[in-house]
């Protein structure tokens, strides 16, 4: 087994040697956060140096990378991840101007926030792999092109300072870096390849857009919802039930294993500020056998106040999005979810808009971020 060295500082990373570690189950803690660079949410990678063996798309591709070691093409072995040529100094008739001692690629983020880690997964790259990485991060507005996010105005701030990495293995950063970030580059020095990004933080939203759209879905990511806590994860993250738009199959959505007592699940929510709900879906798309019986949504404002049933517990259908108009609007800033007694849903739209002060707290988040 090759040995991993040690690291320390604010960039912790973990490298399994070999078997591969899983990232998903290797205790990072920042694994509770959304994936920003997702491509459900929008994320893409825009741009790279190089990509001679393998594309830079494959970088956010969902799931663990796939290893066919009879798979070869014009080029040599083709890989599942982005994996570039050795560098033998400047290579010549590249499009961007690029550094001299490192290949990078540009990925714009789906939803822009504060990073709280970041993955780089070199699964399956084993004698292809990079010495070592490292992470930046810019905020730009609009949809910037490639040349202009390489242009000398942009800043760029050091999530993740040059790191060695190991080999077929999930290697995880913690990042302490307090600011909205919009735009990553991810260097690989000098050369070679890696399977997957995952880039998990904390939607900061655009408070204009949000007050612009009125009433919106305001549990949902995209907006700045958040996951705070969920009774069990056993087979899929409770974050894919505010994901945008509706699930397209099983695993896409919040199920649970086979509960054996008396008691029920649930999932806890932080909004994207203070609201008014006024209306809620609750979608069991794509579970069939195994959607939960009944569900109620409960709320409260604060994180310590009493909570409020908004639906009390009601029969669910299988594959199914129920629609639910309130009686009157419900002020609160934490919501939670009760399925009885397991089983899952797929998502839980909370539609409302934010109180005075809840959209006064949006703007002072994104400007103390920006």
């Amino acid at each position: 087994m090759t040995a991993i060295p040690t690291f320390t500082g604010d960039a912790r990373p973990y490298a399994g040697g070999d078997p591969y570690a899983d990232y998903r189950t290797a205790g990072f803690p920042f694994t509770r956060y959304a994936d920003l660079a997702a491509r459900q949410l929008g994320g893409a990678v825009v741009a790279a140096n190089d990509e001679f063996f393998a594309e830079r798309e494959n970088l956010l591709v969902p799931g663990r990378a796939e290893f066919d070691p009879e798979h070869f093409g014009h080029k040599g072995k083709i890989m599942d991840g982005w994996e570039t040529r050795r560098r033998r100094g400047v290579s010549a008739g590249h499009p961007w101007p690029t550094a001299e001692d490192h290949d990078w690629a540009l990925v714009r983020l789906g939803a822009a926030g504060v990073v709280r880690g970041i993955v780089v997964d070199t699964a399956h790259f084993r004698g292809n792999y990079p010495q070592a990485v490292s992470v930046e991060g810019t905020t730009v507005a609009g949809a910037s092109s490639p040349a202009e996010l390489l242009g000398d105005d942009v800043k760029w701030t050091t999530l993740v300072p040059r790191t060695p990495v190991g080999g077929h293995a999930a290697n995880g950063f913690t990042v302490s870096v307090e600011q909205r970030f919009t735009h990553l580059r991810v260097n690989q020095h000098p050369d070679g390849g890696i399977a997957r990004l995952r880039v998990h933080g904390e939607v900061v939203p655009d408070p204009e857009w949000l007050a612009v759209l009125g009433t919106f879905d305001v549990v949902a990511l995209e907006n700045g919802g958040q996951v705070e806590d969920a009774s069990d994860l056993f087979y899929s993250p409770a974050t894919n039930t505010i994901q945008p738009g509706r699930s397209r199959k099983m695993d896409d959505g919040w199920e649970t294993r086979r509960r054996r007592d008396l008691g029920n699940d649930w999932i806890r929510y932080r909004l994207a500020a203070q609201s008014r709900i006024r209306a809620l879906e609750i979608d069991t798309a794509y579970l069939k056998g195994n959607s939960a019986g009944w569900a109620s949504v409960s709320v409260r404002d604060g994180e310590d106040g009493p909570w409020t049933e908004l639906l009390p517990r009601t029969r669910l259908q299988p594959d199914t999005n129920h629609r639910f108009l309130l009686p009157a609007p419900a002020v609160a800033t934490r919501a939670r979810v009760d399925i009885f007694p397991d089983g899952g849903i797929s998502r839980l739209r909370l539609f409302g808009s934010p109180t005075e002060a809840g959209a006064a707290a949006l703007v002072t988040r994104h400007r103390e971020l920006s």
